[in-house]
């Protein structure tokens, strides 16, 4: 009969499948010959301790029992050419998973991306770092696979209460991502992996009779007694469908401006924003794991940290170990920082986004603006910014312990954010309320993390697009907009998922309340 185990091992043994047989034959008092197999269920770091331990969920199978190893397998998707049609814009996580999940239960979807296809994209993150050319529909936030993408591939989510995480980790594995990610506490693809497992989405969508329209840009929805009769692009062709899953992500400000515009329900949401910090990874990995070496057995150390200053929640967030700063702006004239890791996080730098909660009454200077007053306020901060740091894609910079001390850097060390960085100092950049809460968040954070605050590190601005500025509406038993039928608000953009898999699930949840809805 296998065994379930939990047990805490030494990084070494976790690594050594040998080492790791003969601790648990051990543990378990019987001899290794008679264990035939273990597979690890779940594993994660404990270093809360100077002896860091790996922690793992194990099950053991005993010689002469039966063990095959299981393979993911996709679900069988049937061919959906000639049935009823529904569109879906935007094909970043929420936008792909719904379009998988109207296919496996029998609908056509046609999604309609602005940007182009994932490889195409690569030629303008390109002009973007080295040339400074902001396409606005091709750039890290727009195109196949949306913002994540080619912006780390993090699949760590608190959102189990939204829906069946680990269905789209199987999913990711069944095209093509490594099975650890269904093991690791923290999983993650890398920026240099999903490419191709986004391509092989968008081929299984395509194969099974759905559409993807790329570099087609909806200007305009088209609204009869209140019901979606379909969409407009901007080639002005129309599209028509009575079911359209909005999935255009945190970024698409065009698309929130046309809901405005149109008077479709929308409103102002709080979101965070402050800068993206980045340290050695070696002085990271040595706060992190009490060690001046962390060894071959252990990743790049990330780290997450929250403090209470002045009522608000000042934290890390998207933390990348062993990664890099890139440049996520969407329009010209404005610069913006997000970061990402390659699957091995062999990076020499960490960084982290360190943002601070923002409520709806900091946006009353922007109250002309209405429900639009977050996103301006947002971009008032990003166009500050492509100013101060010379109208290029250059990021104002400081350096840390200069920041809290409202001192300009009298030099920044090159970094990770390939256009570069003009020093800056970041109180220019953010309204003073914002930066004093910073300035008093990062002392505290050093008087946590002994070694955090220095000036080895350094601060880029702005880290603006945590969340999307914008709600859009919808009611919480049909996921229908408020006011329009046949409208159905989805992932990042409409302000109900936040990351890569809460995205998939929200885009999941959608198209099964569209199949429901057709009875």
């Amino acid at each position: 009969m296998p065994k379930e185990l939990l047990i805490q091992v030494a990084p070494e043994v976790a690594a050594n499948d040998f080492l790791l047989k003969d601790h648990v034959a051990k543990m378990i008092r019987t001899s290794v010959s008679e264990v035939q197999h273990i597979s690890i269920l779940k594993r994660s770091i404990d270093a809360r301790q100077k002896a860091i331990k790996i922690n793992l969920k194990l099950m053991v199978f005993f010689k002469g029992e039966p063990f095959t190893e299981q393979k993911i397998e996709l679900p069988n998707y049937p061919n959906v050419a000639n049935q009823k049609e529904v569109i879906v814009i935007g094909a970043g996580p929420a936008g792909l998973f719904a379009a998988l999940q109207l296919i496996e239960v029998g609908l056509k979807p046609i999604v309609i991306e602005r940007g182009k296809d994932v490889r195409g994209r690569r030629r303008d993150l390109k002009a973007i770092n080295v040339d400074h050319i902001v396409n606005e529909d091709s750039n890290y936030c727009f195109g196949e696979g949306g913002a994540g993408t080619y912006s780390d591939g993090k699949l760590y989510t608190r959102s189990k209460k939204r829906g069946d995480v680990d269905r789209i980790l199987e999913l990711l594995v069944g095209f093509g991502a490594s099975s650890d990610i269904l093991v690791e506490a923290h999983p993650h693809i890398g920026t240099n992996k999903l490419p191709q497992i986004i391509q092989d989405i968008r081929e299984k969508i395509i194969e099974c009779g759905g559409q993807v329209l790329f570099e087609t840009r909806v200007t305009d929805f088209i609204v009869k007694n209140n019901e979606m009769q379909g969409i407009v692009t901007q080639k002005g062709e129309t599209i028509s469908a009575n079911k359209v899953i909005l999935a255009t992500g945190h970024s698409a400000r065009d698309i929130f401006e046309l809901l405005d515009r149109k008077k479709i329900l929308i409103e102002a949401k709080p979101f965070a924003l402050g800068v993206r910090a980045e340290h050695p990874q070696e002085l990271i990995d040595s706060i992190q794991y009490s060690c001046d070496f962390r060894g071959d057995y252990l990743p790049p150390a990330p780290y997450s940290i929250v403090k209470q200053v002045n009522g608000r929640g000042m934290y890390s967030f998207c933390m990348c170990p062993g990664g890099v700063i890139a440049p996520c702006a969407t329009s010209p004239g404005e610069v913006v920082t997000n970061g990402w890791s390659p699957s091995k996080r062999d990076q020499a730098t960490a960084n982290s986004g360190i943002v601070v909660e923002l409520k709806l009454e900091d946006f009353k200077p922007f109250a002309k603006f209405g429900p639009l007053a977050g996103m301006e306020f947002q971009k008032s901060i990003e166009q500050k910014a492509w100013q101060l740091a010379g109208k290029t894609q250059k990021v104002p910079a400081q350096r840390m312990i200069d920041f809290t001390q409202n001192k300009i850097s009298s030099s920044i060390p090159k970094t990770s954010y390939v256009p570069g960085t003009t020093s800056v100092e970041m109180g220019q950049v953010f309204p003073g309320f914002l930066t004093q809460i910073m300035r008093e968040g990062f002392l505290q954070f050093g008087k946590s993390m002994k070694g955090y605050l220095t000036n080895e590190a350094i601060l880029h601005a702005p880290e603006s697009r945590t969340s999307s500025p914008v709600r859009i509406p919808r009611d919480a038993q049909t996921l229908e907009h408020l006011q329009i039928k046949g409208l159905y608000p989805c992932g990042e953009g409409a302000g109900f998922a936040g990351g890569i898999v809460s995205a998939a699930i929200d885009g999941e949840k959608c198209a099964l309340k569209i199949k429901e809805s057709l009875g």
